[in-house]
């Protein structure tokens, strides 16, 4: 597997590759977002690891440009901002993940191998039937959702949360369950990475976000779609 490393400080950026280099991967780096953005059209790599604060380009805007045309190809941000609107810009501009600095190597490593592996495995399963979510009809192989001439575009990601809810309709979802349909690996302890997923999918899709009608939460046991 080919990964594109983009990280402006060269300690950190060394020592990802060495150690990635080590476990086989295929490694390119970048010392700032517009070096990493050109490698990433040039050489398209599997998976991209992103230091938020770069220069020329911050991760950010990298991982905006990458989106626009690219769904599947895993984007991790590692970054010394650890603040959790920091983490949900970075999920909703379509990243996979989120390690903070100072990290472990093992913690990468492991992250690496499951998030590649569920990204992979989602990109080559994707559904492809279409569905009646409340007043939506959900287009899982266009990726998004029409409401009467409304298209809300949405993820892969997305797309699978909701597959998971309809199937399960009038019954609760544990977290564990949409862990399991929409990511493919059981998720850390305390991670918040769930309910920031279904924060951005209830502004996309419900007609009042703070009232939610379609995707209800059922404290301390997970999630509901009632028909």
């Amino acid at each position: 597997m080919k990964i594109l490393i983009a990280e402006d400080d060269v300690h950190i950026r060394n020592g990802l590759s060495d150690m990635l280099s080590r476990e086989g991967y295929s490694i390119i780096t970048a010392e700032n977002g517009k070096v990493a953005l050109t490698k990433y059209q040039q050489q398209q790599p599997d998976f991209i690891i992103l230091d938020i604060m770069m220069p020329e380009l911050d991760g950010y805007s990298v991982c905006k440009e990458i989106r626009k045309n690219d769904e599947h190809t895993p984007v991790v941000f590692l970054s010394a901002k650890g603040e959790e609107i920091d983490k949900v810009l970075g999920l909703e501009l379509g990243a996979d993940d989120y390690i903070n600095k100072p990290f472990g190597i093992h913690e990468v490593r492991a992250r690496i191998k499951t998030i590649a592996r569920r990204c992979l495995k989602a990109k080559q399963n994707s559904p492809d039937q279409i569905f009646q979510f409340g007043d939506l009809q959900v287009s899982p192989a266009e990726l998004c959702a029409k409401r009467g001439q409304q298209v809300i575009e949405l993820s892969l990601r997305e797309i699978k949360i909701l597959i998971c809810l309809w199937q399960h309709k009038n019954q609760v979802v544990t977290r564990d369950m949409l862990f399991d349909c929409a990511w493919g690996y059981d998720h850390l302890p305390n991670s918040r990475t769930l309910d920031q997923h279904i924060s951005k999918l209830r502004k996309l899709i419900e007609l009042d976000p703070v009232v939610p009608l379609l995707i209800k939460t059922i404290h301390g046991a997970g999630y509901r779609y009632q028909e």
